[in-house]
């Protein structure tokens, strides 16, 4: 039973007396839109008015959320709410401070009854959650929490026989599409938001944001989306991997900020049909994967989720010169000063650079997930985590040794060179050394060599190092 302060808004009363209104709050975290949003239309269907709420939290921060680039996204998708929710009579109340005291402070300052939210996978989301719920229930509020709100299944909708999550792709792909995942739920047309007091909304001018970041919001997200819908997902199949035709969606940050919904992209992509469409929502499902990998298991967060027997190396120059772009392999490089100007890299490059950094150079996963998260725009928990555990062969792989050669990466994904050329400026000469002999500068005549290092360790000595360690020969 939900119990409700004395002085508390009430629906009804004696026959004949005025009914007063009745107040909820929706809690937005990682769900920053207005279209199909369970929250807010559950909240819109049970109350008169609701409060649109965003606390900045300084624990999120101390978690390590408080990376420049996805700072100056948020502030960006946050403005981008504000006026959604302003074009529908309301606006988006802004607070910072720990979460549960604000909400706590706005929920009795709306009399509000209940407050909304979607749910989490993390290990830290899933803790915020209950001290909310403990908290509000002390008050007499209540807390509700929303499934697949940032997924398209949510995290347990589909298990394994006897299991708590499936630790394998393919048949939980199998599961995932064969279930119907929720409805599609439109925008509200109206957004009734009582008097409630809001701090400014933070500035998108963030200090060591990437000079290349895309811009947030929901708008934007849902205009790219567009664009790709209609010009490039017919090719995704064939083209996703085409590191210098950059053909994939970069919906990633949309996807990660909520300012897209899942469930409603995959419904669009299913109904436009089609290989491409079918490959995309693919890697929604792969997304999918890893959250329910992570709400089954939250320290995979840190934790190997398959033991190896691993001597990982640390820290050192080697390290130094993988995050500066600067191995002496140049797809590499590239996808590393990608990474440094956007804040975002092309998924090949991601599994090209995680290779090396664990496969080659034989250095800890956590090291390289560490540095991704401090300037992927789209950096989360379960995928940055869990696709660096899948390469470097602790995690859901299973072929957990295969290491991919940058070279043979190259000839296969930048045949011509292209993307080097895009993204190290050292090797941009085409006729110094064109088409794919790019790739390996250090062949190049004397007097033509150009200014870029050499490699920082030889294939053959990285490899033998890691079947070394893995006990491999």
């Amino acid at each position: 039973m939900n119990h409700r302060p004395p002085g508390g808004n009430r629906r009804g009363g004696p026959r004949g007396a005025a009914r007063e209104e009745r107040v909820a709050v929706v809690l937005y975290t990682a769900d920053l839109r207005v279209h199909d949003h369970p929250p807010l239309r559950s909240a819109l269907a049970e109350a008169d008015r609701v409060v649109p709420l965003f606390v900045r939290d300084p624990a999120v921060d101390a978690a390590g959320f408080a990376a420049p680039n996805r700072l100056a996204f948020l502030a960006d998708a946050l403005a981008d709410l504000d006026a959604a929710l302003r074009e529908r009579g309301g606006r988006l109340v802004f607070r910072e401070g720990p979460l549960v005291p604000e909400v706590l402070a706005v929920a009795a300052e709306a009399g509000a009854d209940d407050v909304h939210m979607a749910a989490g996978v993390s290990r830290f989301a899933a803790e915020r959650e209950e001290r909310l719920r403990r908290a509000l229930e002390s008050a007499g509020r209540r807390l509700r929490v929303h499934d697949a709100v940032c997924t398209v299944l949510e995290p347990g909708a589909v298990t394994p026989s006897g299991k708590d999550h499936f630790a394998v792709f393919t048949p939980y792909f199998r599961r995932w599409s064969a279930t119907a995942p929720r409805a599609v739920l439109g925008a509200p047309r109206s957004v009734p938001v009582p008097d409630v007091g809001s701090a400014p909304l933070p500035s998108p001018q963030v200090a060591g944001r990437s000079p290349g970041l895309a811009p947030g919001g929901e708008s934007a997200g849902r205009e790219r989306w567009r664009r790709w819908l209609a010009d490039g997902v017919d090719d995704y199949e064939d083209r996703h991997d085409d590191l210098a035709g950059d053909a994939t969606s970069r919906l990633s940050p949309y996807l990660h900020f909520g300012c897209l919904s899942a469930v409603e992209s995959a419904e669009r992509a299913r109904r436009r049909g089609g290989a491409g469409a079918e490959a995309f929502v693919r890697q929604l499902a792969w997304r999918d994967f890893h959250h329910q990998v992570l709400a089954a298991r939250p320290r995979t967060a840190f934790e190997d989720y398959r033991e190896r027997g691993d001597r990982w190396r640390g820290e050192g120059p080697e390290v130094e010169a993988w995050r500066a772009g600067r191995t002496g392999y140049p797809i590499v490089d590239a996808a590393m000063r990608q990474l440094l100007h956007e804040g975002w890299m092309h998924n090949r490059g991601r599994l090209l650079a995680a290779s090396f950094l664990t496969k080659t150079l034989y250095v800890d996963w956590r090291i390289g997930a560490a540095h991704f998260l401090g300037l992927l725009v789209d950096g989360d928990v379960a995928n940055n985590q869990l696709n660096w555990q899948w390469v470097a062969g602790t995690g859901t792989d299973t072929r957990p040794n295969r290491v991919l050669n940058p070279l043979a990466q190259a000839r296969r994904f930048d045949p011509n060179g292209d993307y080097v050329r895009r993204w190290v400026p050292e090797l941009a000469d085409a006729a110094a050394l064109p088409g794919g002999r790019v790739h390996q500068p250090w062949k190049a005549a004397d007097g033509e060599r150009p200014d870029y290092p050499g490699p920082i360790v030889s294939l053959d000595e990285g490899s033998a190092r890691f079947r070394d360690a893995r006990h491999l020969d």
